[in-house]
Parts: structure tokens; C-alpha cells; sequence
């Protein structure tokens, strides 16, 4: 592909398409944590976009040493990420539920936790590796940069959106998070399976 306003166009939708995940559940994380500042809401959405950044990296980096080896992986991707979400939407859920009436929201957003949710976010950019392949590697990277680019911004939006409802829902914020990462997981399996 050469360099032009359709490149730049196609990256850019690509990364829309790719964050909507992170961007919902960046939305989760704000309900579940409406006090977050403002370098917390910039770590969380850097997360996000450092990840759907690498992600299609690597997958242009299988396309181009190791194709045979990723496509035996690329069967596994919808299984990875739906057990993540529901790990993590489960985990949110049983807390808001054990809660129950109470007005306290939890603690912040645990590193390990925050990884899991980029990891499952992001792990269905490796295909994209795929549609990039011919790409050379300045594009490859120029491309997944857009893509981080456009998923940072993305998700610090999620992170307010849910922070601003997050203040009026209160104690149902854990229960409303934990069902949104739990249906995103079953999303990404579902179109990635099916």
C-alpha cells in the first residue's frame, strides 16, 4: 500500500473498530471507579492503546516469520478473551452482589487486573496482522500507532462517560460493570467463533 489519505483513513477506522472494546469497557472501569484522576484515567487509556498498538504488530510480525504457527493459534483467540472478560466481569459482578445496598465503592483498578482486560481487549488485533501484511514495517508501525492513537482517545471518553454515571449509580456500578465486561466477552466469542 502506499502512503495516501486512504492509509491514513483505513488506519484510523481500523483503530475505531479495534477500541470499541477497550472503549466499553474503559466505560465499566469509570462506572466502577467514579473518583479515578485524571493520570489514572491517561494510565488506564495508555494501557488500552499500548496494547492495541502491539497487537497488530505482532500479528504483522507472525504474517511475516511464523504465519503457520499463529494460524493454530488464531482458532484460540475468542476462547482467550471470553474467559478473561468473564473472569474479570465475574469477579465485578459477585462484588457488587456482595455489596449489596452498600454506598462504598471498591478500590481502584488492580495493575494484574488492568493487564487482563488489555490483554482480552486487544488479543482479537492479531489478526489484523493479517490485513496489514503488506504493509512494509513503517506502515505496519505508523498504522499501529493510529490505532493506539485513536484507541487512547476512545477510552479516556469511556472513562469519563462511566465515571459521570458512575457517581449516580452508586453501589449498582460494580453489578452494571461486571455485566458489560461479561457481554463483551461473549461478543468477541461469539463473532469470533461463529
Amino acid at each position: 500500500m502506499e502512503w495516501s489519505l486512504v492509509f491514513f483513513l483505513n488506519s484510523l477506522l481500523l483503530g475505531v473498530g479495534l477500541a470499541m472494546d477497550a472503549f466499553s469497557v474503559s466505560l465499566a472501569n469509570g462506572l466502577n471507579q467514579p473518583d479515578m484522576g485524571t493520570n489514572q484515567v491517561c494510565g488506564i487509556a495508555g494501557v488500552f492503546a499500548a496494547f492495541q498498538a502491539a497487537m497488530p504488530l505482532a500479528g504483522w510480525v507472525c504474517v511475516h516469520t511464523v504465519l503457520l504457527y499463529f494460524r493454530v493459534f488464531e482458532k484460540f483467540i475468542p476462547w482467550i478473551a471470553l474467559i478473561l472478560l468473564l473472569y474479570i466481569g465475574g469477579e465485578m459482578l459477585l462484588e457488587g452482589l456482595k455489596n449489596g445496598n452498600k454506598e462504598t465503592m471498591t478500590g481502584c483498578l488492580s495493575f494484574s487486573a488492568l493487564m487482563l482486560q488489555g490483554v482480552a481487549t486487544s488479543i482479537d488485533a492479531l489478526s489484523v496482522g493479517f490485513t496489514i501484511a503488506d504493509y512494509g514495517f513503517l506502515q505496519a508501525l505508523v498504522c499501529a500507532l493510529l490505532i493506539a492513537l485513536v484507541t487512547f482517545f476512545l477510552c479516556v471518553a469511556g472513562l469519563f462517560l462511566g465515571k459521570r454515571f458512575g457517581t449516580r449509580l452508586s453501589n449498582r456500578a460494580n453489578i452494571l460493570g461486571g455485566v458489560i465486561l461479561i457481554a463483551i466477552g461473549i461478543e468477541i466469542f461469539v463473532t469470533g467463533v461463529f
